[in-house]
């Protein structure tokens, strides 16, 4: 054989066997794979990003709420030096449990639980205080317990009972994304954002808690006195003002 066939022989030997189809099918799964790389390293710098937003805005609350307990003591030192009394603001924050159930139930009474989505024993939401709001308290007040959080308590109730509704369901807040997803839109994107929003019945406060599950409380720790009675009667239901905290810390 001369030289020259020979090489044609061996060229025609290391010709690639593999089929158009399949390298296409490997280009294919290349491009996807560093498509996916680079989506997956963008989506851990904007994490990091979104990260340091968070704290920031941790950090910035933080402060907000020094300032305004500063604030109250300042106040109350400036009026005792005067002789006079510090009355503090109205509350614009309640915090409402339904606690009887629906024997003997008045239809009126009946509707406003349902317009407060207290629809269980022991269910309870934050609610916004103002003229329709307390009229409607004191409608429902023998079946109910309410009163004003503290910023303590606002974050145990939504760190440790949180869930929200995502279409129809009920779902625990296990993540930041699962809150930006549906609030977003509203710079809310976190659960201090929550927090802050809910503590200082902010603007976008009905939004926040129609995105909010009524919380789901167990029976308070030692149980209840007496749902018939008053609760400056010794009993349970109606407005219990700052100590509903007490009572929230037996229920979370």
């Amino acid at each position: 054989m001369a030289p020259a066939t020979a090489k044609k022989v061996a060229a025609a030997k290391k010709l690639p066997t593999v089929t158009e189809t399949i390298l296409k099918r490997r280009k294919l799964k290349d491009q996807r794979k560093n498509a996916a790389t680079a989506k997956a390293l963008k989506d851990r710098q904007q994490r990091k990003q979104k990260r340091k937003v968070i704290f920031k805005r941790a950090e910035q609350y933080v402060k907000e709420y020094r300032e305004r307990e500063r604030e109250v003591i300042r106040l109350k030192r400036e009026a005792k030096k005067e002789g006079n009394f510090y009355v503090p603001e109205e509350a614009k924050l309640a915090f409402v449990v339904r606690i009887r159930g629906v024997l003997g139930l008045h239809p009126k009474v009946r509707k406003v639980l349902q317009l407060l989505r207290l629809r269980q024993i022991n269910n309870g939401v934050f609610v916004k205080l103002n003229k329709a709001t307390i009229n409607m308290l004191r409608i429902a007040e023998p079946y109910i317990a309410y009163g004003y959080p503290s910023l303590s308590t606002v974050r145990q109730l939504l760190y440790k009972r949180g869930f929200v509704k995502v279409n129809n369901q009920r779902l625990p807040i296990t993540s930041n994304e699962l809150i930006e997803s549906k609030l977003g839109n509203r710079d809310i994107i976190c659960v201090e954002d929550i927090v802050h929003e809910v503590f200082t019945v902010g603007p976008n406060f009905r939004k926040v808690t129609n995105f909010l599950w009524p919380f789901k409380l167990s029976t308070p720790t030692g149980g209840w006195n007496r749902k018939s009675t008053h609760f400056v009667e010794g009993g349970d239901f109606g407005n219990r003002e700052g100590m509903i905290n007490e009572l929230l810390k037996r229920m979370i």
